[in-house]
């Protein structure tokens, strides 16, 4: 994988919510990869953790939302990018039940402001649109999703994905397919874990939090399995993909699946227990059904990308836990997070 770090030097890279869980990573990827990068975000409490983790001195940071749709473009067409990340979103399920309207108008005019931005930038060569693999309308079929399967969702998290999806093919039908300039793709993922994850509702942070607060752990829907993988697994599909598209527009544009393996599925209450093992703490540990829906099976088919990207997952399900018990043992013990933060990308990525 070390091309991809010839190929991003001085790209000038667009990442929305650079901030976030996925954003903070995949920052930190650009930056050891040299790349230029101008990150949009709304100030949250996840921009403590992307300083921590982040040389964000080397990073262009603007703090905006990215439903200020004048500020957005500004932005954007003054810092010229050649490749977009979008990944700016409400990103919760439960959260979706607390503040409905937030997540609705994040996420689908969110993602239609820098679709429609795209239209007008000069200088774009890829452009990636991160959503989820919510996106599909879940019958929790035992079989993987494909990228052609329905969309669709029964809370308004996975409808707003599903809905970001539908805006994106009414714009690449509508307006992108008659340019020449630049490429363009969605792309869906599972569950991931990793270093630097501090959302509510959420598996190992709530591990995290148990520990440092020193409060019983209570899990909802133990038995729900999901398609675990570590963050840089998607992260690295989503370079692979824009530069693929970077070189050849027209072949590698549309929509993307980046799941585990189908052997790599866990459930809820076996991944908490390797966890708490990983790094030698015992708690006590409730669980019991959560309080909103969330489906209990939902795999996805990533066919496409192992055979026409050559993209792989490197780290195994068991490997992942270890990664992140060992990133946030650092965390509990106070050491330096941009060290065992680089330090993972480097051993990921196999660079020297």
């Amino acid at each position: 994988m070390s091309s991809l770090k010839s190929f991003y030097k001085n790209k000038r890279i667009l990442v929305t919510g650079h901030t976030g869980f996925k954003g903070t990573w995949l920052t930190a990827c650009l930056l050891k990869f040299n790349s230029k990068i101008m990150g949009y975000s709304k100030i949250d409490n996840r921009l403590k953790s992307y300083k921590k983790m982040c040389n964000y001195q080397k990073v262009k940071n603007v703090y905006a939302d990215i439903l200020d749709y004048k500020r957005l473009k500004k932005s954007v067409l003054d810092f010229k990018p050649q490749i977009i990340f979008h990944l700016a979103a409400q990103s919760l399920v439960s959260e979706s039940f607390k503040s409905p309207l937030d997540t609705v108008t994040t996420n689908t005019i969110g993602t239609t402001n820098i679709l429609n931005i795209s239209r007008q930038l000069k200088s774009l060569v890829s452009l990636i649109i991160i959503t989820s693999d919510k996106c599909y309308l879940n019958k929790e079929f035992q079989r993987g999703y494909k990228e052609t399967d329905i969309l669709g969702g029964e809370d308004l998290y996975s409808a707003s994905k599903a809905s970001a999806e539908i805006i994106f093919k009414a714009y690449s039908e509508s307006f992108f397919k008659f340019q020449k300039r630049f490429g363009y793709a969605t792309v869906r993922a599972g569950n991931v874990i990793g270093g630097g994850d501090w959302s509510k509702n959420r598996i190992i942070p709530d591990c995290v939090r148990s520990i440092v607060q020193k409060k019983t752990l209570t899990i909802r829907n133990p038995q729900s399995t999901r398609p675990w993988q570590h963050v840089l697994e998607p992260i690295s599909g989503y370079l692979l993909l824009a530069k693929k598209i970077y070189v050849n527009k027209k072949k590698y544009s549309g929509s993307w699946n980046f799941g585990p393996s189908f052997t790599e599925t866990m459930k809820v209450k076996s991944i908490v227990e390797l966890f708490f093992k990983s790094l030698s703490f015992r708690k006590k540990i409730i669980f019991k059904k959560g309080k909103f829906k969330e489906a209990n099976l939902l795999k996805l088919n990533s066919t496409n990308a192992l055979s026409k990207l050559k993209w792989r997952n490197t780290w195994n399900m068991r490997n992942s836990i270890l990664k992140t018990a060992k990133w946030y043992d650092h965390y509990i013990k106070k050491l330096d997070l941009k060290d065992i933060t680089n330090f993972q990308i480097k051993e990921y990525f196999k660079l020297k």
